[in-house]
C-alpha cells in the first residue's frame, strides 16, 4: 500500500534538510506524496517541486539510478503547503494548508506580512538575550542559518552550538519558553483567519496535532466547531506522538463535524532526533487513502491546455476534427483556459483562429515560439520577447552568405529577401502578406520575435547553417527545428516553455495544473514546463521521450480528445 506524509518541514523554516534532500529521502522511503509545510513560509516549494519533477522524469525515461534503500521507485507528488502559527485564547494553534496556490500575489503579501512581524519579534528577543550576557544578534542568526525563517528552534540551536546551554530543552526552559522573561510573543492571526486565508488560496485547511495544545475536551470541541464554521476541512488525526486513545479521539471529533482525516510526521530532520519521515517514532503509518479523501474536497481549479497547431491540434488537412472540437468545448465550458502555442507568427495564428472559428472563452494565442502572448478576450498582447536588430542582422547575413533562405516578420508582414521557392512553399499554408527586401533589417521598425530559415532539398545544408550560427549567437538565441525543413531562430529568453511559465504566472495557475501537447523539437520545452507533458503518437521520438503521456491515437484520429476529457 502506498504511504504519504502530509506534515513535513525543510530548512526554509526549522527543519534541517533542504527541499531537494526531502524529495530524495521521500523517494528512498517509497512515499507516493508528501506535503512541504514550513512555518509561515513557502520559500522551499519551488525547489521541492523542481526536484520531484526531475526525479519523476528520470523515473519515467528509465535513467533514474537505483535507490540506495533498495525500494522499488515510484512516482512522487510534492504537495505545496504551509503551517501557520495562530493564537486562540492564549494558546499557540497551528493550521496546516495543503494544495495552496502559493504563487498568488495576495498570498505572497500575507506571507511577507508574517515575515515582517517575525523579524520585529526576533530583533526584540535578541536584545533581551543580549542583556542576559549572550553574544547574539538577529544578523548573527541569519548568518548562522542562511535562507531560513528564524524560529525559536534556531535560537535553541544557536545557544547549544555556542555553549550557553547543554541541550535544546534547556534552551527553552531557561530562555525561549513562553513564560521566560526573554520571550517576546509575535503578533499572530487567529485560527479562523488562517483557515479563511488558506481557503482563499484554494487550499485545504487542516487543524494540526490538537492533543499537543493540552485543551479540555469541551474547549477543543468548541475550537473545532468554530473552525468548521470558518471552513475547516480536516483534522490531523494521525501523528507521530499520538497514543491509541488520542488518535481515536481525533477520529471521533472529525466524524462529529464531518471533517476529513489528515496525517503527518511533523518531520524536522536532525532538529527532532529519532523522528523519521513517514514513520515518526517507528509506528506511524499514513495510507494514501487519507490523501485521496482530502483531494475530493479540493475546489475545482482552473487548468490551462497549451497545444501546438500542425501535427498536434490540426490534422493533415489543417482542420480540427469534430471530436477534438467537442473536447475543447467541454474543456473551456468547465472554466479551463486554452492556449494555441505555435511557431507561426502571431498574425498567422490569428488567421487560424478566425478560419477555424475557434472562439472559446479564456483563450490565448502564443506566436513565434513563445515570443508573443495574445489575450483573445481583451484583444491585447500580454507579453512580447524579441531579437535585437543586431541579432537579426547577424542571422540574416550568415544565411545570405551560405545561400540559405531566411525571412522574418513585422506585426503585419513577412519580410523576405526574395520571392523564391522556399517562400512560395512556406506560403502554401501561411497567408500573411509579404514585403520583399534584400536587406530585411531595413524594413523593420523593431526587433522581430523570430526568424525562420528554410531549406527544402538539403537538410545537411540547413544543419551546417545551424552549426555555423551556434558559436556566433553564444547561447543568446534558440535554434530549433519545427520540422525537417524549417529552422526556427528566436531569443533564448523566449521559447514555448518560457511562454507556459509566463502565462501560468499571469493567470495564477500552478504549473502542476498546466497541460501541453506537441509533436516537434520546438515543443519539447513546453512539454517539459507543464505539469502534464503530452506527446502525440505521431511525434518525433525525442518529443515522446520528453513527455509524461503519449496519446493513444495520432493527430488524424483525435489523439488529443481523450487526454482532454480525462483531465476535465
Amino acid at each position: 500500500m502506498n504511504i504519504v506524509d502530509l506534515h513535513v518541514h525543510s530548512n526554509k523554516s526549522d527543519g534541517s534538510l533542504t527541499p531537494p534532500e526531502l524529495v530524495q529521502l521521500a523517494a528512498e522511503k517509497g512515499l507516493s506524496a508528501f506535503a512541504l509545510t514550513d512555518h509561515d513560509t513557502t520559500d522551499g516549494i519551488a525547489e521541492a517541486l523542481a526536484a520531484a519533477g526531475e526525479y519523476n522524469r528520470k523515473l519515467a525515461d528509465g535513467t533514474l539510478p537505483p535507490l540506495s534503500s533498495g525500494i522499488c521507485p515510484r512516482p512522487l507528488e510534492v504537495i505545496p503547503g504551509i503551517e501557520f502559527s495562530t493564537e486562540y485564547e492564549g494558546k499557540d494553534i497551528h493550521i496546516v494548508g495543503l494544495y495552496i496556490d502559493w504563487e498568488a500575489p495576495f498570498f505572497k503579501k500575507q506571507i511577507q506580512d508574517f515575515v515582517d512581524s517575525r523579524i520585529t519579534r526576533n530583533q526584540k528577543m535578541c536584545a533581551n538575550l543580549k542583556e542576559a550576557g549572550i553574544d547574539i544578534s538577529y544578523e548573527k542568526l541569519l548568518s548562522a542559518f542562511p535562507g531560513s525563517v528564524i524560529t525559536r528552534g534556531h535560537y535553541a540551536r544557536y545557544l547549544l552550538e555556542h555553549d550557553y546551554v547543554k541541550s535544546m530543552p534547556e534552551a527553552f526552559d531557561r530562555y525561549l519558553g513562553d513564560h521566560t522573561k526573554y520571550f517576546v510573543p509575535r503578533e499572530k492571526v487567529t485560527p479562523s483567519q488562517a483557515v479563511k486565508l488558506i481557503l482563499k488560496a484554494k487550499g485545504l485547511p487542516i487543524l494540526a496535532h490538537p492533543p499537543l495544545y493540552h485543551m479540555s475536551d469541551a474547549r477543543l470541541d468548541q475550537l473545532v466547531s468554530r473552525l468548521k464554521d470558518a471552513g475547516l476541512v480536516g483534522i490531523e488525526a494521525i501523528y507521530s506522538t499520538y497514543n491509541t486513545a488520542e488518535e481515536r479521539q481525533m477520529r471521533a471529533l472529525a466524524s462529529k463535524y464531518g471533517l476529513c482525516i489528515s496525517g503527518g510526521s511533523d518531520f524536522h530532520g536532525a532538529n527532532k532526533p529519532k523522528l523519521e519521515l513517514a514513520t515518526g517514532y517507528g509506528k506511524l503509518f499514513i495510507p494514501e487513502d487519507i490523501l485521496t479523501g482530502l483531494k475530493e474536497k479540493l475546489p475545482r481549479r482552473k487548468k490551462i491546455f497549451f497545444t501546438d497547431l500542425d501535427g498536434t491540434l490540426l490534422n493533415h488537412e489543417k482542420k480540427i476534427t469534430p471530436d477534438t472540437r467537442s473536447a475543447l468545448e467541454k474543456w473551456t465550458a468547465a472554466g479551463h483556459h486554452f492556449a494555441i502555442c505555435t511557431g507561426r507568427a502571431l498574425d498567422s495564428a490569428m488567421e487560424v483562429q478566425r478560419t477555424l472559428q475557434l472562439d472559446f472563452p479564456g483563450m490565448y494565442l502564443i506566436g513565434s515560439n513563445g515570443g508573443e502572448i495574445y489575450d483573445c478576450d481583451s484583444g491585447r498582447i500580454v507579453s512580447r520577447t524579441a531579437l535585437t536588430m543586431e541579432q537579426t542582422a547577424l542571422v540574416t547575413k550568415t544565411a545570405r552568405e551560405q545561400g540559405i533562405h531566411c525571412h522574418t516578420y513585422t506585426d503585419t508582414h513577412i519580410v523576405s529577401p526574395a520571392d523564391d521557392e522556399q517562400l512560395q512553399y512556406y506560403r502554401r499554408v501561411i497567408h500573411t502578406p509579404v514585403l520583399i527586401c534584400e536587406d530585411v533589417v531595413s524594413a523593420l521598425d523593431k526587433g522581430p520575435c523570430k526568424c525562420i530559415a528554410i531549406e527544402l532539398h538539403d537538410r545537411d545544408k540547413l544543419e551546417h547553417f545551424r552549426k555555423t550560427l551556434l558559436p556566433l549567437v553564444d547561447g543568446e538565441l534558440n535554434l530549433l527545428y519545427s520540422n525537417d525543413r524549417y529552422l526556427e531562430i528566436f531569443p533564448a529568453a523566449s521559447g514555448k516553455g518560457s511562454a507556459v511559465r509566463t502565462l501560468c504566472s499571469f493567470l495564477h495557475i500552478p504549473l502542476t495544473d498546466a497541460l501541453a501537447a506537441g509533436d516537434e523539437a520546438n515543443d519539447i520545452s513546453m512539454i517539459q514546463a507543464a505539469g502534464t507533458g503530452i506527446a502525440m503518437r505521431n511525434a518525433k521520438e525525442e518529443v515522446r521521450d520528453a513527455a509524461d503521456i503519449v496519446t493513444a491515437a495520432d493527430n488524424d484520429h483525435d489523439g488529443l480528445a481523450a487526454v482532454l476529457l480525462a483531465n476535465l
